[in-house]
């Protein structure tokens, strides 16, 4: 179902961290949306109550269009919330302001944009690089055609995030083989609080190698 103010919501419950306290889930896409094969887009439909930012222009996108539609949101979610963001939607992320922010209890950071390696994303330059309030875990590839690693490994240190190194994992869409993504669904239950998470149902990519830095 789609709710109003650029969010469609899977379901009516909420999602719960594996410490017991209550949260919602946020699914935030990047640059011309996740299709109905992308991690995000399958995972919104397993994650209970998840709710996904849903842009007004998805191919022209503006920072302050943008920021504003995904701080509507974490406002009105009825508990704190983890973010799950990939590309655009994780620079957007680092923009919110602080009351935005201060709602957000962990975030997932998947493939981060960067947004001067394309006019069309410019508009979301510079990128912050400060600390985030929150945990968070970045996961970068070494071969994303979208962002060298040696940035994405700035993004993490300048905002204190966790950093998972993947080796040709590509920009960790459709397109680089990356669907349910049973790698990512481990991380984010480990960001809910969550050890064990749950198998995926018929996942059957493999899952890249896993470094650590």
């Amino acid at each position: 179902m789609q709710a109003s103010d650029g969010v469609a919501a899977a379901q009516d419950s909420t999602d719960t961290g594996g410490d017991g306290a209550r949260c919602s889930v946020v699914i935030v896409p990047g640059w011309r949306d996740s299709g109905p094969g992308h991690w995000q887009s399958l995972w919104a439909q397993r994650l209970p109550g998840a709710v996904r930012v849903v842009q007004d222009d998805w191919e022209s996108p503006s920072r302050a269009a943008w920021v504003a539609t995904l701080e509507a949101t974490l406002l009105a979610a009825p508990h704190p919330v983890v973010i799950v963001a990939h590309s655009l939607g994780c620079i957007a992320t680092t923009h919110l302001g602080a009351q935005a922010a201060a709602r957000i209890r962990g975030a997932l950071l998947v493939a981060p944009a960067d947004p001067e390696r394309r006019a069309v994303l410019s508009d979301f330059a510079p990128v912050p690089y400060a600390q985030l309030p929150y945990r968070s875990v970045l996961v970068a590839s070494g071969n994303d055609p979208f962002c060298p690693i040696r940035l994405a490994g700035a993004y993490a240190r300048a905002w204190g995030s966790e950093f998972v190194r993947l080796q040709q994992a590509g920009h960790i869409n459709v397109e680089s083989g990356h669907g349910e993504w049973p790698l990512g669904w481990a991380l984010l239950h480990s960001v809910l609080g969550d050890a064990e998470p749950a198998p995926v149902a018929g996942a059957r990519a493999k899952a890249p190698r896993l470094a650590l830095a």
